[in-house]
């Protein structure tokens, strides 16, 4: 799994097993996908292009991520 999959779900609150399988609630769930979303829009305003606004905009929206 990418390490930084890794670092998002334990901000989560995710549980490992010595199986390397983890285990969330829901509550730990949805943090993680607002994590996940978080990055994406962190990715496209380090983008340096004409449209980059539009491209976090429209993540945000998509996610209904403020």
């Amino acid at each position: 799994m990418n390490e930084r999959i890794e670092e998002l779900a334990e901000q989560a609150g995710a549980e490992w097993d010595d199986k390397y399988h983890w285990y969330v609630g829901n509550e730990q769930m949805k943090k993680f996908a607002q994590l996940i979303v978080r990055e994406c829009i962190r990715l496209c305003d380090q983008v340096d292009l004409v449209g980059a606004d539009d491209c976090i905009d429209n993540i945000k929206e998509h996610f209904g991520v403020e």
